[in-house]
């Protein structure tokens, strides 16, 4: 009619409607990241909470929020006062030697050619690099000083993900049960009740295994270090430690900082460096993540197939717990939404 096919117009609609959903999640990007750095934060916080909730007697659940939020800036304190400090003292003691470091990249270049080692030439070809592009780099100084104090902002972070963690682990089950009543009550109800259900511990699970991740990598980095003699091991440490949580670029940018610092402070084996530095990459990515990410998290819905009993047509019933591995959120949605349920 009109020219107007209707499938044609749904799909154009459909379109339309997802290019807007993406422009405001564009235009709510920082908000959207602040929530779920709380949200991440909640679930850290989660196990502990529902321990001190068990145990601690009463009803209420303000003593348990409280011992909670104690226990965290206590621990928090303790580790500024304590590691914080010889982090700070290291950094100090970095950032007066860089002059002495720069003194001996000049004094390597002077050398005779004969003479020089391979780790020599190397630098000699890092700062033939870096000389070539002295000036375009230093265009880009004054622009990303402008951004970095501009997002010094966002150190009230530090304050508002708290906050906001405080009232998600407070009124998290009350917010669940809202969503949960949205829904009339039938088959879409109850699968509402399981994807809320599977979100949750595979949350849970994904955050105890990242934070494991980040505690192995600080407390490997500062005992190997220190082991080897690295120059400013704990500080190298704690640099890595936060890096890990961000997947990819965090740990390629820990090692290229680790091995910067080696380079220029003079540590007469940085290969030993480099060489522990991916035996460990290869040794988290392929035992300890795969073991971390893989344990089961258990179900215990009935009818629910497995990957290996999918294959050969058979199904996991009655009150069964069925072992499932961490897959993401968009896996277990799918499989609750798309499985046969008798």
């Amino acid at each position: 009619m009109l020219g107007i096919e209707k499938k044609a117009a749904r799909f154009t609609w459909t379109a339309a409607l997802v290019a807007l959903l993406l422009c405001c999640i564009y235009l709510i990007r920082e908000s959207l990241i602040v929530f779920a750095v709380a949200l991440l934060l909640t679930y850290l916080l989660f196990p502990l909470y529902t321990m001190l909730n068990r145990i601690l007697p009463g009803r209420s659940r303000a003593p348990a929020l409280a011992l909670v939020y104690l226990s965290l800036f206590g621990v928090a304190t303790l580790m500024a006062l304590t590691i914080g400090s010889h982090v700070a003292d290291e950094a100090n003691s970095l950032a007066d030697r860089w002059p002495q470091f720069l003194d001996q990249m000049q004094k390597r270049t002077t050398k005779p050619q004969a003479d020089k080692s391979l780790q020599d030439k190397v630098f000699d070809q890092g700062l033939a690099q870096l000389t070539e592009h002295s000036n375009q780099l230093m265009s880009l100084v004054p622009q990303y000083s402008l951004k970095l104090i501009s997002a010094s902002r966002y150190l009230l972070l530090a304050i508002v993900v708290p906050i906001i963690s405080f009232f998600m682990l407070k009124d998290g089950s009350l917010i669940r049960e809202e969503i949960i009543d949205l829904f009339s009550t039938g088959r879409n109800r109850v699968l509402m009740e399981d994807v809320l259900s599977d979100v949750h511990l595979l949350l849970l699970q994904y955050m105890r295994a990242l934070f494991t991740l980040c505690l192995s990598v600080f407390a490997s980095f500062a005992l190997v270090f220190s082991v080897m003699e690295v120059p400013y091991a704990l500080l190298l440490a704690t640099v890595a430690f936060p890096l890990e949580f961000v997947p990819l670029v965090g740990p390629m940018s820990s090692g290229v900082i680790i091995m910067v610092v080696v380079t220029f402070s003079g540590y007469p084996h940085p290969l030993w460096v480099l060489a522990f530095l991916v035996i460990y990459r290869l040794f988290q990515d392929y035992v300890l993540s795969p073991h971390l990410m893989s344990a089961g998290v258990e179900l215990t819905k009935p009818a629910i197939p497995s990957r290996r009993e999918t294959k050969t047509r058979t199904c996991v019933t009655g009150d069964k717990r069925v072992p499932m591995r961490s897959r993401s959120a968009f896996s277990r949605v799918r499989h609750r939404i798309f499985s046969p349920r008798q």
